[in-house]
């Protein structure tokens, strides 16, 4: 479960990057609009840091020294569920799929305006703060059967047994599962997520979505939950049939007893 931020004080960021080039100058930007920055310039220690001090938002560099990023934003999701933004001057996509498969809320391509970065910070720390809206009737809690969401707790539940969600994936399943029965679209569910406009590049809804169907009890290679609708975008599926729960695969099924 996420915790709670105090809408009201000033955000904490936590960047960890030892180019002072390019954190330096993010960081007083940052801080004129409004925001704490602290640097931190070692992998190794990040760990700790993030743990300790908790901040609202974490923005990490893929080449960090010491422990990479793809390491200390793995190792920081068994205690940190606030959105990371990965950054690199690396362009190759798996390196994108790769970050987010360890957890990242979002992959940055350095070099990024100021203006644009902080439009994304505000957008992440926004989405943490305040659940995803949806056009839906307002409930709150979400009954599938065997599949349970709960969007004041911000919590799932399969067959009774919580479900391990970062806060980025959650947010993902309750904008879905609120829309059960209607195909959403990348750009609808990117801007709804985000904030912003979908720039036909992005992988991170895919992402999600694949890290997402096994946890649900979903067949990843045919999926039944949440199925992916050719040159459209995504259905989640309310209520799965007998016959659907028969044809799922050993290893789901037994996921679900």
């Amino acid at each position: 479960m996420a915790y709670k931020i105090d809408s009201a004080t000033r955000h904490r960021i936590l960047i960890v990057d030892s180019d002072t080039a390019f954190a330096a100058p993010l960081k007083e930007y940052l801080e004129g609009n409004g925001y704490d920055v602290e640097i931190e310039t070692n992998g190794s220690t990040a760990i700790d840091r993030i743990r300790e001090s908790r901040p609202q938002l974490v923005i990490l560099e893929l080449n960090v020294p010491g422990e990479n990023g793809l390491t200390v934003c793995k190792l920081s999701r068994r205690h940190y569920t606030g959105p990371i933004i990965m950054v690199s001057q690396r362009v190759d996509e798996l390196d994108q799929v790769l970050c987010l498969d360890m957890g990242a809320d979002d992959f940055v391509t350095k070099p990024i305006s100021h203006r644009v970065m902080l439009a994304r910070v505000q957008a992440h720390i926004r989405r943490f703060i305040k659940p995803v809206e949806t056009d839906g009737d307002n409930k709150e809690r979400l009954d599938f059967g065997d599949l349970v969401i709960d969007n004041t707790m911000r919590e799932a539940w399969l067959n009774s047994s919580p479900i391990d969600l970062t806060s980025a994936e959650f947010d993902l399943l309750w904008l879905l599962s609120s829309h059960a029965g209607q195909i959403m679209t990348r750009e609808e569910i990117f801007h709804k997520l985000r904030g912003i406009e979908y720039d036909g590049q992005d992988r991170s809804v895919d992402v999600r979505v694949s890290r997402i169907r096994p946890k649900v009890g979903d067949d990843p290679i045919h999926p039944r939950r949440i199925k992916t609708v050719r040159s459209k975008g995504y259905l989640f599926v309310g209520e799965l049939t007998p016959e659907e729960l028969v044809a799922a695969p050993p290893h789901i099924i037994n996921r679900m007893n």
